[in-house]
């Protein structure tokens, strides 16, 4: 996960109806994620072919109110997957904004080292993000910018302009690595807008490998006006 500051103005479109953005010291994070989908189900069933598969996206920080407590969740700007069926399955469920392009990863382990890279190919182009890290994953700790990156625990995705679908996701709290290198190369501004640009090409605020979990998705409620 590459994680940069930007603007808030510039993630205004983005941000679903009736939530607000969640800060990290104040201000406006975006992440870059790479993360491997593995024995996927859906509503209890393996689809042949499809369970095992890579995502890349560029997700925002979001929190809602609900009346009695703050939600902090994500909201996404893109969504990338291999495949078609699964884009498409994600868009009509959960209002996502996926699409499908070829998608690669790699898995490099030894005792000492942990070697990860996603790629993504678009317009003809690999695009890709790679970290290299100390094998020694330890338990994210609270307050930390690890805890505010890793620990949202709901989804939110805007239907229009006056209902918001919310997802609740469970997993336990995560394992991170030191990193200790990174390289990242993608088209920033016809992935993600050119608005994006000075931004994501500067230095990541932090780079962060995480040890996933078995993940519950919750399914999708609608938040309306009253």
């Amino acid at each position: 996960m590459l994680n940069y500051e930007v603007p808030p103005e510039i993630l205004k479109p983005y941000i679903p109806p009736f939530t607000e953005l969640d800060l990290l010291d104040g201000k406006a994070i975006v992440s870059v994620v790479g993360f491997l989908f593995k024995d996927t189900k859906v509503i209890g069933v393996k689809w042949p072919l499809h369970s095992n598969f890579e995502e890349i996206n560029l997700r925002l920080y979001v929190k809602y109110f609900d009346g009695k407590v703050w939600k902090r969740g994500v909201a996404f700007i893109s969504e990338i997957v291999p495949m078609h069926i699964i884009a498409w399955m994600a868009n009509a469920l959960y209002n996502e904004h996926y699409k499908a392009m070829p998608t690669r990863h790699m898995l490099s382990e030894t005792d000492a080292q942990i070697d990860v890279s996603y790629r993504w190919k678009y317009r003809g182009k690999w695009n890709s993000l790679q970290a290299t890290a100390d094998n020694k994953p330890a338990l994210i700790g609270p307050g930390t910018e690890e805890e505010f990156i890793f620990e949202h625990y709901w989804g939110y995705n805007e239907v229009n302009p006056t209902t918001t679908i919310e997802y609740g996701v469970e997993h336990p709290r995560w394992e991170a690595f030191p990193v200790t290198d990174f390289k990242a190369d993608y088209d920033i501004k016809n992935l993600y807008g050119e608005a994006f640009v000075p931004y994501l090409s500067a230095d990541p605020r932090s780079v962060y490998l995480a040890k996933g979990s078995p993940i519950i998705v919750r399914k999708p409620l609608r938040i309306t006006a009253k």
